[in-house]
């Protein structure tokens, strides 16, 4: 099987150079990162090569955490490298270590934008993307507990800027919500919330965001964590109330 290389269009002819010593390659444009998981997923390549800009953005780092988490995929090497230069490095596979209370912990190294290090000297593990977002829904978006937040039951949707977001949790302050429209850090956003008889209408700000590739049948998608600029405390407390997963 190839090996499959993703890259900006206008970068892979440097990065297929620097790889002709790895024989056949199957070639992606950055643009088309479904249809590289897909291809990934139906011929297992040992060899799976991410230009590094590309690995540095949200669609890189859904793509890099999808192929470390799925276990068909545990003989692939996957290969952070630089359309120029001698940048190069391989990323670790998730290393499962026992806890004191006998319960499996994952660390992996992290994606960011490490300079190259000498050989045999791994980098330090740092919270993946998925880390973040559970600490996204422990904390509120500035590190501390403002209000409660409640998981909501399934099924409950808000807009966002016009467009449907299922809401995953909610507080008074904030929501995190999963879209399939982009969402980006810093976004400033419109929200309606209904509310019985009325809709609640609120100003707000996107703050994370995190691409995440299809798995199955489900569509690829937007996760985000949204804070309330302009929310009544009270009325977000009945509705919080009222949709709650018991």
């Amino acid at each position: 099987m190839p090996a499959v290389v993703i890259a900006a269009v206008n970068l892979m002819p440097s990065l297929q150079e620097r790889l002709a010593p790895e024989g056949e390659l199957l070639t992606f444009a950055d643009t088309e990162p479904i249809q590289a998981l897909q291809a990934i997923l139906e011929h297992r390549p040992s060899l799976i090569v991410l230009e590094r800009l590309f690995a540095a953005t949200p669609r890189g780092a859904a793509l890099i955490n999808r192929i470390k988490t799925d276990p068909q995929l545990g003989n692939a090497e996957v290969r952070v490298m630089s359309h120029s230069g001698d940048y190069s490095r391989q990323v670790a596979r998730p290393q499962v270590q026992a806890t004191a209370s006998g319960a499996a912990a994952v660390q992996s190294q992290p994606l960011g934008h490490a300079h190259p290090r000498p050989h045999g000297h791994a980098p330090a593990a740092a919270p993946e993307a998925s880390s973040l977002s559970s600490e996204a829904r422990r904390l509120d978006w500035h590190g501390t507990r403002r209000a409660p937040r409640y998981r909501v039951r399934t099924g409950v949707e808000i807009q966002v800027d016009g467009n449907p977001a299922s809401v995953v949790d909610l507080s008074a302050v904030g929501a995190q919500v999963v879209s399939g429209t982009v969402l980006r850090p810093n976004q400033k956003v419109r929200v309606s919330i209904p509310n019985d008889e009325f809709v609640m209408r609120l100003r707000g700000s996107i703050a994370w965001a995190k691409f995440e590739l299809p798995k199955g049948s489900t569509p690829p998608r937007y996760r985000a964590g949204v804070e309330f600029s302009d929310a009544d405390a009270a009325a977000m407390d009945d509705f919080c109330s009222k949709v709650k997963d018991e």
